[in-house]
């Protein structure tokens, strides 16, 4: 395919198309005429051989084609946004610009609150976003990485691409503070018998394929997608969860739980900043990364405080 001789504003309609369903709704969304949008409408249908949208009754559908292409029209626009929005220069006190991180909710939590004070202090007109990732990530991490500016992710979920390193972790567990049948210490026999919270997607919990490794198999409860929520499905129950240790300490005082460490060696998390190439000479996300490097750094200076009991 020669792009020189692709007409690109035709990706912009394709994705309003494709959206909204409809010629003239799609072009009041790109500020073009009815008649103007029906034309491009028609480019696309022999472009790519087929309908695209077809009429059921009132409404129009999209053909098998035209589902496909409503998520890689998407991720082509956002692409070219950020493509067309590259700076040679960055002035971070001066300039007013948004950046999107995807991740889970501890790298939010404890990273991304503490960059979030650093650009309120330094960057007042830079604004941040913090997106939950889902599978797309592991499925297909070139698309999901086109479209933000950042993964904030452990290592061990993707690779091949460029990354910033931000701060290593400690598992803990994390059990009822009056649970009955826990001292002041866990045993693998313990992870064995006891009920177990769990975060969701076991893609971002390296935790949960070590206990594998050591042959224990949990016996799930209940599950959540936020790291977060586990101590508060601990409270109150015979139940066991395993967070990181710089979360355990940020929620722990707000849930009536203990803090222990794990009966094994588990392998540390190394959480790191990966970005798509794409971005690689922009001069604002190079200024990015080496904040979010700064930054990381300062909370991996954080001095441990003493693990135990916490209400």
């Amino acid at each position: 395919m020669n792009l020189s001789r692709l007409d690109l504003n035709l990706v912009v309609a394709l994705r309003a198309l494709l959206d909204e369903r409809n010629v003239t709704r799609a072009g009041e969304r790109v500020g073009l005429s009815q008649p103007a949008m029906s034309a491009a409408l028609s480019r696309l249908r022999r472009h790519f051989g087929d309908e695209l949208l077809t009429r059921v009754g009132n409404t129009y559908v999209l053909t098998p084609l035209g589902v496909v292409l409503r998520d890689r029209s998407a991720t082509a626009c956002d692409l070219l946004d950020r493509v067309f929005t590259s700076q040679a220069a960055f002035d971070p006190a001066a300039e007013s610009r948004e950046f999107t991180f995807l991740g889970s909710d501890y790298g939010a939590a404890v990273f991304g609150a503490a960059l979030s004070r650093v650009l309120h202090e330094e960057a007042p007109g830079i604004r941040v976003t913090f997106q939950q990732c889902g599978p797309a990530v592991v499925e297909n991490p070139a698309t999901a990485l086109s479209t933000v500016d950042g993964l904030v992710m452990p290592h061990g979920i993707i690779d091949g691409f460029p990354s910033v390193e931000l701060l290593q972790d400690r598992w803990v567990c994390v059990v009822a503070d009056d649970h009955p049948d826990v001292g002041d210490e866990l045993t693998l026999d313990d992870l064995a018998r006891l009920p177990w919270a769990v975060y969701k997607r076991p893609y971002d919990a390296p935790a949960a394929r070590q206990l594998s490794m050591i042959g224990v198999s949990p016996r799930v409860e209940v599950s959540a997608e936020y790291f977060q929520l586990l101590p508060y499905l601990v409270e109150g129950t015979r139940r066991v969860a395993m967070i990181q240790e710089r979360l355990a300490r940020r929620v722990a005082g707000l849930a009536a739980v203990r803090v222990l460490p794990c009966p094994f060696e588990a392998v540390p998390l190394r959480e790191a900043m990966w970005w798509h190439p794409v971005h690689t000479r922009d001069a604002a996300h190079i200024w990015l990364r080496d904040l979010v490097a700064r930054v990381g750094a300062r909370v991996a200076g954080t001095a441990d405080t003493p693990r135990g009991r916490a209400r």
